[in-house]
């Protein structure tokens, strides 16, 4: 991981911040919470969001403040041939906006979170933030889904703490819907959690690192309205 994969995003975070959060501000009606639990963390971390719209890839780094220590942001993709057939997408995911915004991509299907997760690995390891979805793709229904267990592992092996944040509001949000103000967008961030292996323990099983990831999507459904994108 080179110098220039943590200055670009840095720089092109910061450039957009402004814009970004007075959109947020007068456009999405955004209301973030929960920004003092991450006032205690003294290392870098891993945000856990749940995934329903292309905004939330910007609702994160967007209600942080501006100087915050959690800068730049990276992210978690899928490779670009992954996205060929997805229409407009396709020019964008994957391309060169989406690596200079910080999204590195997971290597799906190889069975092996070293693998698959190397270049978040190596992120987390070199001190840099990482957003993950841990749903793995956007809800189709609104429903906050199960999570998979490569955030689970990402903890595991560096030692970070997983900050559950609920992104409320973008489910559907059409780009018409978000200038004409119809829509209250909220942010709201949970107490930190930790996975910390125990000396002379077992290794953690792939089905261990799946059900840690639920615990965090558990965590993320509490912070939801009832009446907001969980089906309740």
């Amino acid at each position: 991981m080179k110098n220039w994969h943590f200055f670009v995003p840095f720089v092109l975070q910061k450039l957009i911040w402004i814009p970004f959060r007075l959109l947020f501000i007068f456009c999405g009606h955004i209301e973030i919470k929960g920004l003092e639990h991450l006032k205690g963390l003294k290392t870098n971390v891993i945000f856990a969001t749940n995934h329903s719209s292309e905004f939330d890839v910007f609702l994160v780094p967007g209600s942080l403040p501006m100087f915050t220590r959690f800068a730049p942001m990276f992210y978690t993709s899928r490779e670009r041939a992954f996205y060929k057939n997805s229409g407009w997408r396709q020019r964008f995911y994957g391309g060169t906006f989406f690596k200079a915004w910080g999204a590195h991509p997971v290597y799906a299907g190889l069975n092996d979170y070293d693998k698959s997760l190397v270049n978040h690995l190596a992120i987390l390891r070199l001190r840099g933030n990482l957003c993950i979805f841990p749903e793995g793709r956007r809800t189709l229904d609104g429903k906050i889904q199960e999570g998979k267990g490569g955030v689970a592992y990402l903890a595991y092996k560096t030692g970070r703490p997983i900050v559950p944040v609920y992104l409320g509001g973008t489910f559907r949000l059409s780009p018409a819907d978000f200038f004409r103000g119809r829509r209250k967008l909220s942010v709201t961030y949970g107490a930190p959690i930790y996975i910390t292996p125990k000396p002379g323990a077992a290794a953690l099983s792939p089905d261990d690192f799946k059900a840690y990831a639920n615990v965090v999507m558990d965590r993320i459904r509490e912070m939801a309205p009832k009446t907001a994108e969980t089906g309740a």
